[in-house]
């Protein structure tokens, strides 16, 4: 059995899109998505809409991210804290908030914060940031008695989360898998390919194995779409999709 892990699509239906088509043709029989659906991107209204039509089935799992649960409810206190973090970002919060109707709002705020899966055998822990918080980070490059710190109080076997935008993947010394899933919709990097992972399961023992997949996309449209958008800026939001150097637009 092959299954699909997606997250961060952040409101870029094209990505999503795309990488729908290439697990279609990976033959994926579940999908799972971790979250950040909406916020900061070009069509967060048509990204909810698509989501939404995948959760009718019942091989597509979902939970909320961090930005999931800030849009769900608007609050002066958290658009400042946004702001505070990052202006760009704060601007996107407010204009996603005033875009975004109640139900749509509603179905983030009652997106599940983790679920737990098992699959043959094999236990599977999906988060956001990680099992502490859904705004923890988890790195590449990160020393594994930081991995083993962060996720002590878990059993599963492997655990899939999201957030950074950036992906990795650990094996630590309790036998347990830690992989970041990478971002559909703003990738980290300099190359605007979509990221996400294939596993690959034997029904008979449970024996796993994952890859990262990046996936093209027209980057070129979906920056124009957030640039047409007009909140202030959207401009370093659009540039961001075509080449990433840092987290956060500048």
């Amino acid at each position: 059995m092959k299954i699909a892990i997606i997250s961060d699509i952040h409101g870029n239906i094209d990505a999503l899109d795309s990488v729908l088509n290439d697990i279609k043709q990976e033959e994926c029989t579940k999908i799972f998505c971790l979250g950040d659906i909406a916020m900061a991107g070009p069509e967060p209204k048509e990204t909810i809409k698509k989501i939404h039509a995948l959760m009718q089935s019942k091989d597509f799992y979902i939970i909320q991210g961090n930005t999931d649960k800030m849009l769900s409810v608007f609050s002066f206190d958290t658009l400042n804290a946004i702001t505070e973090t990052n202006a760009v970002m704060g601007s996107a919060y407010l204009a996603d908030s005033k875009l975004l109707s109640n139900e749509e709002k509603t179905f983030l705020a009652e997106l599940p914060e983790t679920k737990e899966v098992e699959l043959f055998g094999t236990k599977i822990l999906l988060v956001h940031g990680s099992p502490r918080k859904n705004n923890e980070n988890i790195y590449p490059n990160m020393k594994i008695e930081e991995i083993e710190e962060i996720i002590k109080d878990t059993k599963a076997d492997i655990i899939f989360c999201g957030h950074t935008h950036l992906p990795c993947g650990y094996q630590t010394n309790t036998n347990q898998t830690v992989v970041n899933v990478g971002s559909v919709g703003r990738p980290f990097s300099e190359s605007p390919d979509s990221c996400y992972v294939v596993m690959e399961i034997d029904e008979n023992t449970g024996a796993f194995q994952i890859k990262h997949k990046f996936v093209k996309y027209d980057v070129e449209k979906a920056s124009k779409k957030i640039l047409e958008r007009n909140f202030e800026g959207a401009d370093k939001l659009a540039k961001m999709l075509l080449k990433a150097t840092s987290r956060y637009p500048e």
